[in-house]
């Protein structure tokens, strides 16, 4: 077997395609974990919002049961029926 440099050539070629196609899915991969991550911490996001609407509507509530009204009974009411939309996928 002879070396000569179109043999040399196309082995360079060659291994540079490997390189890049190794990259390649190197980098689609990367992106696939980085998505999923995305929608871990999406969940958890979601998860905590509702505890937190969930905890000023107890807020609002318990002012209410101290006699507070006007824009607290308002409150409550636009916070029962954004639930109830977004509990029925209605927003």
């Amino acid at each position: 077997m002879t070396v000569t440099p179109q043999s040399i050539i196309t082995v360079a070629a060659v291994l540079a395609a490997l390189f890049a196609l190794f990259g390649y899915y190197n980098k689609a991969h990367n992106w696939y974990l980085k998505q999923e991550q995305q929608d871990k911490d999406i969940k958890s996001i979601k998860a905590d919002n509702t505890m937190l609407t969930y905890g000023v509507l107890a807020c609002l509530k318990g002012l209410h049961e101290q006699g507070c009204d006007g824009p607290v009974d308002e409150a409550i009411t636009k916070f029962e029926k954004y639930l109830n939309q977004k509990a029925h996928d209605q927003l």
